[in-house]
This record gives C-alpha cells, structure tokens and sequence, in this order.
C-alpha cells in the first residue's frame, strides 16, 4: 500500500493528531503526511474550476498551486480559530487558485471593462425600471449596438465568471461549501451556513428557467460553454449570453448577503 493512499484513508481523528504534533514539532515530515492525507481538497479545487482554467493553464499547474496553498493553510492554520481544518483549508486553497487564474491575466482589459460596465448598467436599470432589464435597455444605456453588446457579451462570460467566484470566495461561501472526513463535499448543519443557503436558493429562484439549467450544468455537472450549447441546442455564444446574465442577477443576490454582515 502506498504512503499517499495511507495517508488518504486516515480517520480525522489521526488526521487531527497529525497536525497537533507538527505544530507542536514542527516536523516537516510530518507536514508531508498531513498534505497527502488532505489531497481531496487539492483534487476538489483543481475540478470544481476546471472551466475557469481548461484553455488557459494546465491542471498540473493548478494541482501545484493548490498543494503550495495547502502546505500554506496548514501553516497558518491555529485550532483556536474554533473552525474545522477542512473548512478553513477548502477556503484558502480555493481562493489561492482563483488568484493563480487571475494573474495568467486571461481576459483582455477592455472585455474587463466591459463586464464591469455591464455590471453597473444592469444594476442601475434594475433599480430604475424595478425589475430585470432587456439586453436591448442595457446595450442602450451603454452607448452601444446590439449586435456589438452581444459580441462583448460573450468575450466577458469568463471575466463574469471569474467575479462571481471571487465574490463567493470573499464571503466564505463555496456552492459545495466543505470537505467531510470521507472527502465528500456536504453541507454543515449550521444556523451561519442555513442562512447562506437561503441566500443562494434566493440567488437561484431569481434566475429564469434557462438561466437555472445553464448555471445547473455549469456549476454542478461541470460542462463546458460549449457543451452547455449542445444541450440546449443554441450557440455557444448564446450560452456565455445566459451564463453572464444568470451570474449578475446571482452576483446581485449574494452582495445582499455578504453587505448584510
């Protein structure tokens, strides 16, 4: 049997001692142990980005970035934060990845700028008119055509993407939220995690029937833009369209919750 494979299928409990004594030690073998029993949380953040990253780095390299934020977290870690490692590591290591993508810089700055425009029109207009805006209304309110607000449009559902994870992120709220002892990806039954559910399925009653089932098999089922269009048989261009608007109208949603701390 391996020592990686050993390592995985230690209880929590062992799991638990081992990082007591290597911050009592600071025993870098130990530290080693402690990484390869915790490589589900590795795993889990390489995949559940995998979208954000598929044409722009290799998930060696994510894999790497997400073992160095790993090694980090346990450094830091301190068992007075009264939070479960698992969760505090989940968080950290997510985090550390998304900022890897960032600084590949895979989004032109004006696509950035449009996005962010975007974001301030939509909300703007949703305040004015009291309900969802057209992409007629907000192409005008931007001074642009629609045939070029569609194009952009479709260029930012990366940047959109990626503004959405660092918002969940910012706020500590991960849609798969924490790893168990098992490695399976389960809800805390907690009052703070309950009202960030109800936050999210909020969020998510928000979007339209279409907007649910691309957020759906993006987020959950892990598809690309393009496979999501072969599923709903429209382009791929469409989808980034749907992704985009499902994502503000989400974005809208959980900033209530994160002004609400």
């Amino acid at each position: 049997m391996s020592e990686k494979f050993e390592a995985e299928k230690l209880s929590s409990e062992e799991k638990a001692e081992l990082l007591r004594r290597y911050k009592e030690t600071g025993d870098k073998a130990l530290r080693n142990q402690i990484v390869l029993s915790y490589m589900n949380i590795v795993r889990y953040a390489a995949v559940s980005t995998r979208n954000m990253y598929a044409k722009y780095a290799d998930s060696e390299d994510i894999i790497n970035e997400a073992t160095i934020a790993l090694m980090s977290a346990i450094d830091s870690f301190s068992f007075e934060k009264k939070v479960k490692f698992e969760t505090y590591a989940s968080i950290r290591v997510r985090g550390a990845v998304i900022d890897f993508i960032r600084r590949q810089d895979i989004v032109p700055r004006n696509v950035r700028r449009f996005a962010k425009d975007y974001d301030t029109a939509y909300s703007e207009l949703f305040s004015e008119l009291n309900r969802e805006p057209t992409d007629e209304e907000i192409a005008a309110k931007m001074g642009l055509s629609l045939a070029k607000f569609e194009s952009y449009s479709a260029k930012a559902a990366s940047a959109q993407t990626l503004s959405f994870e660092e918002l969940v992120v910012n706020t500590g709220f991960d849609i798969s939220d924490e790893v168990s002892e098992d490695g399976v990806w389960a809800a805390e039954a907690s009052v703070h995690h309950e009202e960030k559910l109800k936050y999210l399925a909020k969020a998510i009653a928000a979007l339209s029937d279409k907007e649910r089932l691309v957020v759906t098999l993006y987020y959950y089922e892990k598809l690309k833009f393009s496979e999501i269009g072969e599923v709903l048989d429209v382009s791929e261009s469409r989808v980034c369209q749907i992704h985009s608007k499902a994502v503000l109208k989400m974005k809208k949603s959980m900033s209530e919750y994160m002004d609400k701390d």
